[in-house]
């Protein structure tokens, strides 16, 4: 058993080629083979939000507090509030984030497949966000 006390691991900020907008990544876990799954809470900032990407063998958000939006590719922009749980199909090209007016929170769960567990793509432009 192993404890990660609150606190222990610092937080750091979103980098800017994954996110736009000001996010904090905290206390994320990964885990050791043969295990393969990792995950963060991530909060966004009003406004702020990932660049597209997808999954090898998907991803499971827990949104926690605030309000956010998510997208498939070729989908419409959907509401997530706290409590929904949001789960991206493998390989399915998506992103999300906060609205343009209030912060959002959720924790992050995904697994590595061959040590990745993410592909990280092009930005949501400003127009994809508003649309």
């Amino acid at each position: 058993m192993e404890i990660r006390n609150v606190g222990s691991r610092p937080s750091a900020r979103g980098p800017e080629d994954w996110f736009t907008g000001t996010v904090r990544i905290d206390m994320p876990f990964q885990t050791e083979e043969p295990a393969r799954v990792g995950g963060a809470t991530v909060t966004f900032e009003p406004g702020s939000r990932t660049a597209w990407h997808t999954h090898p063998l998907g991803q499971t958000l827990f949104v926690v507090s605030g309000l956010g939006w998510a997208q498939r590719d070729g989908g419409p922009v959907e509401v997530i509030r706290p409590g929904d749980i949001v789960w991206f199909a493998p390989g399915e090209k998506h992103w999300h984030g906060a609205s343009p007016t209030t912060a959002m929170s959720h924790i992050a769960v995904a697994e590595n497949l061959d040590g990745k567990s993410v592909e990280w793509m092009e930005k949501v432009s400003d127009e994809e966000y508003q649309a």
